[in-house]
This record gives structure tokens, C-alpha cells and sequence, in this order.
């Protein structure tokens, strides 16, 4: 997979944290919550990066929570191992996890590096009730994602993924060349990083079908960037990085991407990039049979787009 660097994965932390749906959110919370209080709580993470996936549900999950965290860069997981542990109101080794206290929960984390193209179904082990992943999954393979289905369904796990990006965009304010930088950037999208050719704004869809598939019961939910003068410097990273993804694949030239991409460097530039979290939990499972009106009675963003498919 093309890499990220810990920079890039730390500045955008603070917007995938804001934009997370909190009803599905609330929804594993008590999926997760039917075990045994005393048991802990067993999460997989997929494309960890720094950790950020875990920072966001931990406080969720329970008082006492195992999590391997698994990645291909073993830089990444060094930076995880340090911000994980800073993140922590106390941590300490404990032989090869990292034992950290925060808000009263107890997370045990392992760090694996693994090249999870190869063999994903290695990455979860023999029981986890959680695989999670974030903005993961529109840069694999539809191969890839039925082969992650199908290995966590044969485990029993519940499945949590967040912020795919689902292809919609708008920036302002406009620009005569956003329709042409948006339709070579998503032609960028498609193409391989590391998994075979990417599902894309696709990804979700594709997750939906494959759980069906083994039963399960998946619910998803819209949760954007909304990005306003406050996240200027992510506004001018996410534009260059637009930009330079769009040069690449040939129908805008570099001088029309770069032009593109200075004008978003304009101070009050904003942009709504669209993405999408989807559940996925073994059917029958407790917590997880709430009709869609209760859920959106006490979801506080009703304009999210939740939509509920029973398998």
C-alpha cells in the first residue's frame, strides 16, 4: 500500500475523530457490552497507522480491552507504540504488550508488523470479537474485501470500519476545474495500491454485500469531513494531495492540477469530503436489534444517512 507518514496520519486525526458517526458507535458499544463484564473485550485492527482507530473507540468498549494492532510499516508502529503511550494517563510494558490506563479502561496492546495483502486472515488471530479497520478499505480490492468477510464471519467477530471515502466532494469556494480534478482524482482512486485494482468510493457497497453474504447484520452511516478555515493546514494538504493524484493519471495536466491546487491554498477555502462507516455484526447478536426509528431518535446527527440492511 502506498504509504502514509505519522505527520499526515496525526494532522488528520482530530477531523476523522469529529466526522465518526456516534449511533453506530453507540450501537457496537452495546453489541460489545453483552459479554462477560470480567472478560476483556478482543479487537484486530487493520492498517492501524499510529493508532488513531484505537484512540477513537476505546473509551467505548469497556473497562478492560485487548487490542492487536497490525501494520505493514514498522515505522508507523513504532509511532504508535509512542503516541499511544503519551496518549495514556499511565503505561507500561508487560512482555510483548504495551498496558495502558486511560479514562479507567485497561488496553492491552500487541503490535504486529504484517504485510496484510498478503494473508489479512493471518492478521486476526483465533477469536477476536472486533475487527476494525479506518480509512482502509476504498484503497483495496473487492478480492481483497470478500477475503476479509468471509475470515472474520468464520471467526464470529462483529466488524467496524470508518471513514471510507464514498467519492463526494465539494469545495469553496467553486473553481471551474473542480468537476475535472475530482473525475482524475477518482480514476487515481481506482487504481493499485498494493491490494490489486482499489474498489474506490465502491468500498462500502461491497463491505455491505460481502457481510450480508455470511448473515450478518450491517448497518451504515455517513460521516464527512466538514472542513472550514480551523483545519486550513489539512485543507492545504488534502489539496495538494488531490492535486498531485490527479496529475498522475493523465486527462488534467500537471500545470492545470498545480493551478487547481494553489487556488485551494486561498485563505477561507472549505471543503465536505464525503466518507461512510459501516457495522457488521453476526446476526442474533444483543444490542443489535434496535429498530431504525430508535436508532435515529437518539442519533444527534439525523442528516447523516444511516441506512439499516437487515441480512
Amino acid at each position: 500500500m502506498t504509504g502514509f507518514s505519522p505527520d499526515w496520519l496525526a494532522l488528520r486525526e482530530p477531523a476523522d475523530h469529529a466526522a465518526r458517526d456516534p449511533g453506530l458507535v453507540a450501537t457496537l458499544a452495546r453489541v460489545l457490552g453483552s459479554r462477560i463484564a470480567d472478560v476483556p473485550v478482543r479487537v484486530v485492527d487493520l492498517g492501524c497507522g499510529t493508532g488513531s482507530n484505537l484512540r477513537a473507540l476505546a473509551p467505548h468498549l469497556g473497562p478492560a480491552q485487548d487490542w492487536t494492532l497490525v501494520d505493514h510499516d514498522p515505522a508507523l508502529l513504532a509511532a504508535a507504540r509512542e503516541r499511544l503511550a503519551a496518549w495514556a494517563e499511565g503505561a507500561r510494558e508487560d512482555g510483548d504488550a504495551l498496558v495502558l490506563q486511560h479514562g479507567g479502561v485497561r488496553i492491552a496492546v500487541r503490535l504486529r508488523a504484517l504485510d496484510l495483502a498478503a494473508d489479512p486472515a493471518a492478521a486476526l488471530g483465533e477469536r477476536p470479537d472486533l475487527v476494525t479497520a479506518a480509512a482502509l478499505f476504498d484503497l483495496v480490492s473487492e478480492e481483497w474485501i470478500t477475503v476479509v468477510a468471509e475470515a472474520v464471519a468464520g471467526r464470529g467477530a462483529a466488524f467496524y470500519t470508518a471513514l471510507t471515502y464514498d467519492g463526494q466532494e465539494s469545495w469553496h469556494p467553486p473553481d471551474p476545474d473542480d468537476g475535472a480534478i475530482h473525475a482524475a482524482f477518482l480514476h487515481h482512486q481506482a487504481g493499485d495500491k498494493g491490494f490489486g485494482p482499489a474498489a474506490g468510493p465502491g468500498a462500502t457497497a461491497v463491505l455491505d454485500a460481502a457481510f450480508r453474504r455470511h448473515g450478518y447484520t450491517v448497518e451504515t452511516a455517513a460521516s464527512p469531513w466538514r472542513l472550514g478555515p480551523d483545519e486550513a493546514a489539512l485543507v492545504h494538504e488534502l489539496a495538494e494531495g488531490t492535486a498531485r493524484a490527479a496529475a498522475e493519471t493523465g486527462p488534467v495536466s500537471k500545470a492545470e492540477a498545480a493551478a487547481w491546487g494553489a487556488c485551494r491554498q486561498a485563505p477561507g477555502t472549505a471543503a465536505v469530503i464525503g466518507h461512510r462507516d459501516l457495522l457488521a455484526v453476526p446476526a442474533g447478536s444483543a444490542g443489535a436489534t434496535e429498530s431504525r426509528s430508535e436508532i435515529e431518535t437518539s442519533d444527534p446527527h439525523p442528516e447523516s444517512g444511516r441506512v439499516t440492511a437487515l441480512a
